[in-house]
């Protein structure tokens, strides 16, 4: 399992990866959510995803995409950097990162 925190503005978010699963967790209300629960900008994915235009079923399609994609990683720190580099995209700040058993150290 790792875990990293990210800043985005005021908000701090926690991205934890643990073999196939993605987690976020929002640290000021303590609240996981996986990558099902996010709200997706339809905007954004048509950027990723083109193809999606005129499918009712974008967000389904590409969350599904999302998850084939991060099982093609064969560690989760390959993963990790993958999530890192994403939300640097749109702005996030990264912290520190923690691996399972070890002292958080800086991104």
């Amino acid at each position: 399992m790792i875990k990293a925190q990210f800043r985005l503005a005021s908000d701090i978010v926690d991205v934890i990866v643990r073999g196939n699963e993605l987690l976020f967790m929002d640290v000021g209300t303590g609240q996981i959510t996986p990558v099902t629960g996010l709200r997706f900008s339809k905007a954004g994915t048509l950027l990723e995803h083109p193809d999606l235009k005129d499918n009712k079923d974008w967000k389904k399609i590409a969350i599904e995409r999302l998850k084939n994609h991060m099982k093609q990683f064969e560690k989760e720190m390959d993963k990790m950097i993958y999530v890192k580099g994403e939300l640097i995209k749109f702005g996030y700040e990264p912290l520190h990162l923690q691996r399972a058993g070890f002292r958080p150290q800086k991104f």
